[in-house]
């Protein structure tokens, strides 16, 4: 290989530790508008968002659609408040402290130092963190996390198979945990296409040895992304994967106006969470992160609520790739065969896809 595989034992590990628990991803057709199990009108589910904002159309939508998905699943009420600003993190949790939530979602690494200064001080207060998990584990707060490495490795594999010249580009929004995870597995996935194929096909805007690449500096600034894709572009990268959030938009923008690049985008299916630049997605790295909420929301209101973590894997459907769309007949189906092969190999534990960041439970 070009770069060194860290392929490990940690998340075959973490498949093992999230089968224990025994929580696994609701399927999608358990949770159905208008199915309801149980009634709890009485019942508030609150939500306090990063400063994405809840139609970032990635993470934040997603936890968002679960807290939803609870309400007409339920017979609950739900509500969320937006975080404009680092600094609103604390003042909105404790906002929703003050309205008596039956469980608090916050959605986001970042909010998980005002999520534990909040639980330790309600200590009768529920919470579920998204992509968050602490070291010393908290009673009240469910840690909602993502092995996303292993969904992205897939990614990295196509998009070294679909590459018209033989460069593809990532960048983040912030170097965090949960951003890296996915340029991690990303960058992996290209280097066993290499290894397996002979090729060469060269990766811009992350090394994963260093753990450092190219970021835009937050989630907001769509014109950051467009510009930073636009160079990526300019040095002959035709496939672009953003883990920035609504910043990815403006990677799309620039794939749109350049004409010939395709963009991988996170969290949701962006052809359908972004679906203006629907023909531009090759494919997206989901994270059911609704599932989760809809998931530890449950448990709230059904009084079995437990700070067990909920990790997601290929395993258990809490991660995975989307489909083709309208790429569907140009990915060549040795292609899909091979990605298929790779996802039941880290499945059954043969392939084991590591990153600094995997979880840790």
């Amino acid at each position: 290989m070009n770069k060194k595989l860290r392929l490990a034992a940690v998340v075959g590990a973490v498949a093992l530790v999230a089968a224990a628990c025994g929580e696994e991803p609701e399927d999608e057709e358990d949770t159905t508008a208008g199915e309801t199990t149980a009634a709890a009108p009485d019942f508030l589910g609150c939500m306090v968002t990063d400063a994405g904002g809840v139609d970032d159309r990635s993470f934040n939508a997603s936890a968002w659609q679960g807290l939803q998905t609870a309400e007409s699943d339920l017979g609950i009420e739900v509500k969320f408040v937006e975080s404009n600003a680092e600094t609103d993190y604390a003042p909105n949790v404790n906002q929703m402290v003050s309205d008596d939530c039956g469980i608090i979602v916050t959605v986001g690494f970042l909010l998980g130092d005002a999520t534990a200064e909040a639980a330790a001080a309600n200590v009768e207060e529920q919470f579920a963190i998204v992509d968050f998990s602490y070291e010393q584990p908290i009673e009240n707060v469910k840690p909602l996390i993502f092995d996303t490495a292993q969904a992205a490795f897939l990614a990295g594999y196509l998009a070294a198979g679909v590459t018209e010249t033989g460069t593809v580009a990532t960048f983040g929004g912030i170097n965090i945990p949960t951003v890296s995870i996915f340029m991690d597995g990303f960058s992996d996935g290209i280097d066993l296409y290499n290894e397996a194929k002979g090729t060469d096909v060269q990766l811009l805007g992350w090394d994963k040895e260093a753990q450092d690449g190219s970021f835009t500096g937050d989630f907001q600034n769509q014109a950051n992304g467009q510009n930073l894709t636009n160079t990526f572009i300019q040095q002959g990268a035709d496939i672009i994967l953003p883990v920035a959030g609504p910043v990815g938009l403006g990677a799309a923008a620039a794939a749109e106006e350049a004409g010939n690049v395709k963009v991988i985008w996170v969290d949701s299916d962006g052809f359908e969470s972004a679906s203006q630049y629907a023909p531009l997605f090759l494919t997206s790295v989901v994270k059911r992160i609704d599932n989760a909420v809809l998931d530890a929301t449950t448990q709230a209101v059904e009084g079995s609520f437990s700070a067990d973590p909920y990790v997601g894997t290929l395993e258990n459907d809490g991660v995975g790739i989307a489909p083709y769309h309208d790429f569907e007949d140009e990915v060549p189906d040795e292609l899909k065969q091979e990605i298929d092969d790779l996802r039941q190999q880290i499945i059954d534990g043969s392939l084991t896809v590591e990153s600094p960041s995997s979880p840790q439970v």
